[in-house]
């Protein structure tokens, strides 16, 4: 059994360890971005270059002939690597390009919502020109100022800004919106929510949808949620698999949401989506909306919940690929998990401290610790990248367990890295316990 794996960092990390453990031993063949420690231990084969590169991608498969591939990554995913493996007779776990729009076009999304889910969309509207007077009216006086500024296409998670937040007045949000409308020809402009957000994760094959734990991500760079947006700085899940800011009908709905897109896919792309769902919601006052999806695992949330899949994974991925997938197959821990993420101490601002040496204390049983941006050199001495470097992840009873192993484990690195170590923490998560009741008083 041979499986391709198309990857960048810690998120394959996490799937290649949850292959890893299927009992049907298969053979990675990884193709990767950097040269991954974790991944190269894990790997039969590790091939580095750009994943963009479709032809030398399509090369080391045509000459590995692998049973099986998972693309990871969003842009290879967005670019349509799954059409050209699926025409090579590789049947693959990732979304093809016409069904990836719903991550890789923001105006996609929320038309095809708008269209069979109309409501789970917030107030929005889709500019293809730059046309002032019209953005400023409707910024002004459809959405009071209270707004959200959407690049159309993939942007590496920092497409998005928020009024209040990135963007200080009308004018800035005028100007990133016609920067968005120069490069990419749209852009999309969208009432400002209030609420809690939260992120559900689904195996997807067709109209079968089999979810994964509700997952919570903190995006800011510094403790208390402050500071530019990264890529990820932590998340967590409770033992319910649940969250506890939600209410039984949130998770409910988030889940219907996230069963009716696949059929509205279906139906609007006449072919089945093939992959990983993975729905950003927010708790609002009257309900749930979506704030964005995703067509893949994302990263920090793949190394909470792949951890606590106590099923054989190979087997989902088949079943994913061949239309035979069923809620028995999948089964998860009632564990709690918290991860933090290690980065330089200069990121995101900058990449002083690359090329830094970094070490780890030896795992614990209950941590998992997977690798982002770092190498090895040859010696076995790891270096820190400028990006995220490592996920730290804590699996516990509940969440006051799972974040003191995560915690413990992160204090004991030894190098020019930092993590939040709020998340996870009792305090935080009371914070949005908190705004919840705010916006939902009884």
């Amino acid at each position: 059994m041979k499986i391709l794996l198309v990857a960048s960092g810690a998120r394959e990390h996490a799937i290649a360890d949850a292959l890893s453990r299927s009992p049907q031993k298969p053979e990675l063949i990884s193709v990767c971005t950097t040269k991954n420690p974790g991944l190269k231990r894990l790997s039969a084969e590790l091939h580095v270059g750009s994943l963009l590169d479709f032809p030398w991608v399509m090369d080391i498969t045509k000459k590995a002939k692998p049973d099986l591939a998972i693309v990871g990554p969003d842009d290879p995913i967005g670019g349509g690597l799954a059409d050209l493996l699926e025409a090579a007779g590789i049947p693959t776990v990732a979304p093809k390009k016409s069904l990836a729009r719903i991550e890789s076009s923001k105006s996609f999304a929320r038309d095809l919502l708008q269209k069979f889910i109309p409501d789970s969309v917030p107030k929005y509207r889709v500019f293809t020109s730059y046309e002032p007077k019209e953005l400023n009216k409707y910024i002004a006086q459809e959405l009071q100022g209270n707004y959200v500024v959407k690049y159309d296409a993939l942007r590496g998670g920092k497409g998005v800004k928020v009024s209040g937040e990135h963007l200080a007045t009308i004018e800035e949000g005028m100007q990133y919106a016609r920067e968005c409308i120069d490069e990419g020809g749209r852009v999309v402009i969208e009432e400002k929510l209030i609420g809690v957000e939260f992120s559900l994760l689904s195996f997807v094959s067709g109209t079968q949808v089999i979810d994964m734990p509700a997952i919570q991500d903190h995006k800011r760079a510094y403790a208390g949620d402050t500071g530019p947006n990264t890529g990820g700085m932590g998340t967590y899940t409770d033992a319910n698999h649940s969250l506890p800011f939600l209410a039984a009908s949130d998770l409910a709905r988030a889940k219907e949401i996230n069963r009716l897109t696949a059929q509205a896919l279906l139906k609007e792309c006449g072919e089945p989506y093939r992959g990983i769902l993975y729905g950003g919601f927010i708790a609002v006052k009257d309900g749930i909306r979506v704030i964005e999806y995703n067509a893949r695992f994302g990263d920090p949330e793949a190394l909470n919940v792949l951890p606590l899949l106590s099923s054989d994974l190979v087997s989902i991925c088949q079943a994913i690929t061949q239309g035979t997938l069923t809620e028995d197959l999948v089964q998860f821990e009632h564990k709690a998990t918290v991860c933090k993420y290690l980065t330089p101490e200069s990121y995101p601002v900058s990449k002083d401290q690359k090329g830094a040496v970094v070490s780890f204390p030896p795992v614990p049983k209950n941590a998992r610790l997977f690798f982002g941006d770092i190498a090895e050199d040859e010696q076995g001495i790891l270096h820190v990248g400028g990006s995220r470097t490592a996920g730290i992840v804590g699996v516990g009873t509940d969440l006051a367990e799972a974040e003191k192993i995560a915690e413990e484990f992160c204090r004991q690195v030894k190098g020019p890295v930092r993590h939040r170590a709020d998340i996870g923490t009792a305090s935080l998560i009371h914070q949005r316990i908190a705004l919840m009741q705010t916006i939902r008083p009884r």
